[in-house]
């Protein structure tokens, strides 16, 4: 083995040390650059020249080992953030970064992830109960059929979240504004919701009999076919917000509607006007 090749690799590897794919790499351009170092010297070079073709042979290493040290990185980072099927309850993921993490089929029953950044993060068929999700990015994160029982949501960052047909009883949403989030065909009749602001949110299908909105914010939100008995929304503010029923204005549908409390909520014409022609008490509000 030539020393000389050997010191030179190992100044050129010296910033990637630690990173398993590129130390194969250096073993394999080693034993190749030393059988084009004896295949110049059998031809008659001396060292040094054999030493200098040899080394110009293999081009731009650096970009090389980059692309490939990142590769490896990157292919870490995704090992690191799967924890699927796992055994997770009470853990401290407090504060952590886990970008498309996979927590698919795990329990982490009572686990605290506040403050994380857990973006694009996948849940699916876990077990999320009493977890802390406050000061948590949830953007783009998928809770799908999950129970989320006592968890809490204090100002987290919802965007793009699907909580699609989950259960939240006794979950806490507290100071938060949920962009593009969806809430369909899921139970929230025991769901805390205070100081919120919702736009675009999708609750079509969902339970939300006996629920508390009052005094909060509604902008280009979807009611559509949900069970809304005794729902409350005094002082709330309603901007293009939609509440079709299931099926026609029947009347199960239309005592339903009356059940609503409205007072003291602002809303725009056309929300009025929608609710007006359902039937709906709107004595005591502010048409803006």
């Amino acid at each position: 083995m030539n020393t000389k090749l050997e010191n030179y690799l190992n100044g050129v590897f010296a910033p990637y040390d630690g990173v398993k794919s590129v130390a194969e790499l250096k073993t394999d351009l080693l034993s190749d650059l030393q059988e084009r170092f004896n295949e110049l010297k059998a031809e008659g070079r001396d060292d040094e020249t054999a030493f200098e073709m040899t080394i110009n042979s293999i081009g731009d290493i650096d970009q090389t080992l980059q692309e490939v040290a990142s590769l490896s990185r990157s292919l870490e980072r995704q090992l690191l953030t799967n924890f699927s099927a796992a055994s997770l309850g009470k853990s401290d993921f407090a504060g952590v970064t886990a970008h498309k993490g996979e927590f698919k089929a795990s329990d982490l029953r009572g686990s605290d992830f506040s403050g994380a950044d857990l973006t694009g993060s996948t849940f699916i068929v876990s077990d999320v109960r009493e977890v802390n999700f406050n000061g948590t990015n949830l953007t783009d994160c998928n809770f799908n059929v999950l129970d989320l029982s006592g968890s809490s949501f204090l100002k987290s960052i919802l965007v793009r979240t699907n909580f699609d047909k989950s259960c939240l009883d006794g979950a806490k949403f507290i100071d938060v504004k949920l962009i593009d989030v969806k809430l369909t065909m899921s139970d929230l009749r025991n769901t805390v919701f205070e100081n919120c602001t919702f736009e675009g949110v999708d609750f079509q299908y969902s339970d939300m009999r006996g629920l508390c909105m009052d005094g909060q914010k509604f902008i280009g939100v979807t009611f559509d076919k949900a069970a809304m008995n005794e729902v409350t929304f005094k002082g709330a503010t309603l901007r293009n917000v939609s509440f079709r029923p299931a099926f026609a204005l029947t009347n199960k549908n239309f005592r339903a509607i009356k059940t609503i409390n409205f007072d003291g909520a602002m809303m725009d014409k056309l929300t009025y006007a929608a609710l007006k022609g359902m039937g709906a008490e709107l004595s005591k509000v502010i048409v803006i």
